[in-house]
């Protein structure tokens, strides 16, 4: 008897699961939402991924590709209920504030909440949230027992 392996089993038209908590749904649409604009400010060179993408160099361009990859593979990691999915969903979740703290890192008139921040406050709302979802409760204990 052959094993199957857990990436022959990934079905790439589920995109969404209805099954999951609504704390997890809702983080699988901001994670497709946020990787949508971060590939934008990547190829456009705005926002925080493409201020890496510039004054970084290959290292940036790298991050930048990671950071999209994260967002849009752990949204459709976690709505076909992968372990791994969660785990790229927090860090794509959290790399907003990594990257600022990064690029921001050797300015020192910028105080560490307008770093975090990156001084945009409906943004970082967005951001916040997103965390918040993926760490809640409901979320951490689905994944714990739902996902392979």
């Amino acid at each position: 008897m052959t094993r199957k392996r857990s990436h022959q089993q990934l079905d790439p038209r589920t995109w969404f699961d209805r099954m999951q908590p609504q704390t997890l749904q809702i983080a699988t649409w901001l994670l497709y939402l946020n990787g949508f604009f971060a590939f934008v400010a990547f190829l456009d060179k705005s926002d925080w991924i493409g201020v890496a993408r510039v004054s970084k160099g290959a290292l940036g361009l790298a991050v930048g590709l990671l950071v999209v990859v994260s967002y849009i593979g752990g949204g459709f990691l976690m709505a076909n209920a992968r372990r791994i999915g969660y785990y790229f969903a927090l860090f794509a979740a959290f790399s907003p504030f990594l990257l600022r703290l990064w690029i921001l890192s050797p300015f020192d008139e910028f105080g560490l909440i307008a770093k975090l921040t990156g001084q945009d406050t409906f943004g970082v709302i967005f951001e916040i949230a997103l965390c918040a979802l993926l760490l809640h409760p409901h979320s951490r204990e689905h994944q714990r027992v739902w996902y392979s």
